[in-house]
């Protein structure tokens, strides 16, 4: 494919890089000279220092053969501006980026794909699923749904007592009679490696274990983990940002009880207009004695999201060593995620990472539904759509030399998720969700064209 990604920051350079290891003609644009000058040195792409707006540069970069024209600036006009430009020179496809979430909430009423924008990506709307979907989800540090939960992605860390440990994933699967989850990818504690399971992996003490689980069976995931998933009532968010403001609304709207500490006393009178369910305190969230006093060890869980990154890992700490169950940071350092684990808390999300995520399933080939990275894991999981004559549906799993760098983790057939074994076949029309390292997809791709 030919795509030109307008925007070098770490979007951008986030998705060229993960491209730059594919066979994908890509030309990143951008007017920052030393931006494009690291992203030149580091990658196997071109680029081109121009205005994403000028008609001319689009020219230049060729933009009327263009497969994808993907607009990621830090400005919602650029990206906008861009598209629509691109779009009528010739792009076949284009994506841009936004902030303002009024957007995406009215894609109903307003046709852009008639203005010249086939998809818009909200950060924050990304942001605010994300956040929400792990606080229904207590045990796990990473989710994501499939098809609105039919089948759901979810991630642990096993700990000493949790059966799982030291027993083989066929060996754990026949704790309970009915294969309701399956065991998709591994990171063992203190290892850069990603290990895709197989029937006689074992489990070990610190394994970060990723599943595809059917909706019950994410009960028996809470049992096999030794952990309960504590229904959440009580949850402080620090930081009013536009993430904040929206996760606290959505918040609100289930009945919980929220509270929001924000530092500028402009933005804290405005959000006690906006949000009169909320309870807002001006203040600092890195202020201890402001943490205490709010008593912070009785919330069920703390979210920080405040535009500075170490703000958000230092309140995090602080509230789990006030014994807050689930702390969740906002972070801007993509290498963060390294370290989350280690210093304890219980999630990092970054908003550029779910937008290259969202944006990524429309560079794959076949029909690809859904797609997310997992964070600082060598793996990415996929959702395909199996069309009629496709290789998939040949034959039953076991003997489709599907790569072994590959898994099959489940299908969802007639809106029903099924964790599909060996001796299941996939038919068309059924939506397939597999994990599998980045350099293994040209050939899962190849099951499914």
């Amino acid at each position: 494919m030919k795509i030109i990604i307008a925007g070098a920051g770490e979007v951008g350079y986030h998705l060229s890089k993960l491209l730059s290891f594919e066979s994908h003609e890509i030309i990143l644009i951008d007017q920052d000279k030393d931006r494009l000058l690291y992203a030149d040195s580091k990658l196997d792409i071109k680029t081109l220092q121009q205005d994403a707006t000028s008609i001319q540069a689009l020219k230049d970069a060729n933009v009327e053969n263009s497969d994808l024209f993907i607009a990621v600036t830090s400005s919602e006009t650029t990206n906008i501006t861009a598209c629509v430009i691109s779009k009528k020179l010739g792009a076949k496809k284009t994506i841009a980026r936004i902030s303002n979430s009024e957007f995406t909430e009215n894609k109903e009423k307003i046709n852009f794909a008639e203005l010249g924008i086939d998809e818009l990506i909200s950060t924050e709307e990304l942001a605010t699923n994300e956040i929400k979907l792990l606080l229904e989800k207590m045990t796990f540090n990473e989710t994501h749904e499939f098809e609105g939960g039919k089948l759901t992605m979810v991630a642990m860390i096993l700990s000493r007592t949790a059966p799982f440990v030291g027993k083989s994933v066929k060996d754990a699967a026949g704790i309970y009679t009915g294969i309701n989850f399956m065991p998709i990818a591994i990171k063992r504690k203190n290892s850069s490696e990603t290990i895709i399971p197989r029937g006689d992996t074992i489990f070990q003490v610190g394994d970060q274990v990723y599943f595809i689980t059917l909706e019950k069976g994410v009960e028996e995931l809470n049992r096999l983990s030794d952990t309960e998933n504590k229904r959440i009532k009580n949850v402080l968010i620090l930081g009013g940002s536009k993430i904040g403001e929206k996760t606290a609304r959505d918040l609100c709207d289930k009945g919980m009880n929220i509270k929001v500490i924000e530092y500028h006393k402009k933005r804290a009178i405005e959000l006690a207009d906006e949000l009169p369910n909320a309870m807002i305190i001006y203040g600092d969230a890195r202020d201890v004695d402001l943490l205490e006093e709010e008593n912070v060890s009785e919330m069920d869980a703390v979210v920080a999201v405040t535009g500075r990154s170490e703000t958000n890992i230092m309140s995090c700490l602080m509230a789990k060593s006030k014994g807050v169950d689930r702390t969740i940071a906002l972070v801007q350092n993509v290498d963060y995620f390294s370290l989350s684990k280690n210093i304890g808390i219980d999630t990092l999300i970054n908003k550029k990472l779910l937008a290259a995520n969202s944006i990524f399933r429309y560079i794959r080939k076949g029909d690809v539904l859904e797609m997310t990275i997992l964070n600082d894991v060598n793996a990415e999981i996929i959702e395909f759509h199996a069309h009629k004559g496709s290789k998939i549906t040949q034959k039953a799993i076991k003997d489709l030399k599907f790569p072994r760098n590959a898994i099959i983790g489940g299908v969802i057939r007639d809106n029903t998720g099924i964790i599909a074994l060996g001796d299941f076949k996939i038919r068309e029309d059924d939506k397939v969700v597999i994990c599998c390292f980045p350099k293994t997809i040209s050939k899962v791709e190849r099951f499914f064209n």
